[in-house]
């Protein structure tokens, strides 16, 4: 079996000067593409790259005469976790294009009636609308500042994953920036209620126009109940450690499961959305277990499990508090992401774990 390596990814730390400027106008660059070809489909491809990455990672690629594990140093952490394709930058940098577009004119597609706000349509690709792009960019700039600094206090504090929190952070702060509610107004009894989606009630668009649009809007309508949320939770968990005792990679599943959502932007019906299921169940079996070989490898399996379980349905209570109500995107994934690394973070210090927990700088 394969200890896992839990390697830290540090794409823009420890650099001053040209060097930092360097890296800050890719992350425009990277912000910029995300919003020209979508959030969703520039995270699909960060899918591809992470699985790139690991899978070189594991072959040992020699370089220049030299080996190279790129799965921490190349293709993972400098495409799939960096200006190209992070999910910090490119993601982030397409939700809040997403979000500056749904305001002007001609930048998007106009609401249809019973539609989401357009604001959320993070699958939409939004050209070359110089504007847009802008808004991309500086965003992706944010992003990658943001996990910078963060990436900081993690080093002297409690661990948690950075990047996961910056794409949360960065979508609250698009809603600030181009006056959109914060959280916005609750349907229902109140920010966990379902139940106007699922009697199909509907409530006036924006502007006092009379398109009409769902009172609640649910992240996905095929996946939102708890039951279900916890079931997917425990298989896509359960994945997630079994990849990291067999291959040591941290990020294999959480490659397949951003690669798996290009069917979702495909329209296949019910893609479930898992790689806020699988890195913490990867993260846990890590982290919990000091040596997953031998019997202890069913321990690290079931961590595995329950820390898939926790991500689905902390993920699952963010969509209900801030994006059903609410008229942008913000990435329930990350918020489930980065509340249970926080959560392993803590256990850390409190001496539980048994081994550092990796977090992507």
């Amino acid at each position: 079996m394969v200890d896992p390596v839990l390697l830290q990814i540090d794409v823009l730390g420890g650099r001053t000067g040209a060097e930092f400027a360097y890296w800050l106008i890719a992350a425009f660059a990277g912000g910029a593409f995300g919003a020209a070809i979508g959030a969703l489909p520039a995270f699909c491809f960060t899918g591809f790259a992470v699985i790139a990455g690991e899978a070189a990672n594991l072959v040992s690629v020699v370089t220049e005469g030299s080996a190279v594990e790129l799965g921490s140093s190349g293709i993972t952490g400098l495409v799939g976790f960096g200006p190209v394709f992070g999910p910090h930058i490119a993601f982030a940098g397409g939700a809040a294009a997403a979000a500056y577009a749904a305001k002007k004119e001609g930048a998007m597609p106009p609401q249809e009636d019973g539609g989401y706000h357009p604001g959320k349509d993070i699958a939409y690709a939004l050209g070359t609308r110089p504007d847009v792009l802008a808004v991309g960019g500086a965003f992706g700039i944010f992003g990658a500042l943001c996990n910078v600094l963060l990436s900081n206090l993690v080093a002297t504090a409690v661990a948690f994953d950075t990047i996961a929190f910056t794409v949360f952070f960065s979508a609250l702060v698009h809603r600030v920036v181009f006056g959109y509610s914060l959280f916005g107004s609750p349907g229902g009894s109140g920010y966990f209620d379902m139940t106007p989606f699922e009697n199909g009630e509907e409530v006036a668009a924006d502007g006092g126009s009379e398109v009409m649009r769902p009172a609640v809007e649910p992240w996905l309508p095929h996946q939102y109940k708890w039951g279900n949320v916890a079931m997917i939770g425990l298989v896509a968990g359960l994945l997630g450690g079994f990849l990291v005792i067999t291959t040591g990679s941290m990020f294999l599943g959480f490659g397949i499961s951003a690669a798996s959502l290009t069917f979702l932007n495909l329209g296949v019906e019910k893609i479930p959305v898992t790689h806020h299921m699988t890195l913490p169940g990867s993260a846990g079996a890590a982290a919990f277990v000091a040596d997953p070989t031998g019997t202890s490898q069913l321990v690290a399996l079931v961590m595995g499990g329950v820390f898939g379980i926790a991500g689905a349905l902390i993920g699952e209570a963010g969509q209900r508090v801030f994006y059903a109500h609410g008229d942008t995107h913000v990435d329930p994934p990350a918020f489930g992401i980065f509340v249970t690394t926080l959560i392993i973070g803590i256990l850390g210090v409190a001496g539980v774990t048994q081994r550092a927990l990796f977090v992507p700088f």
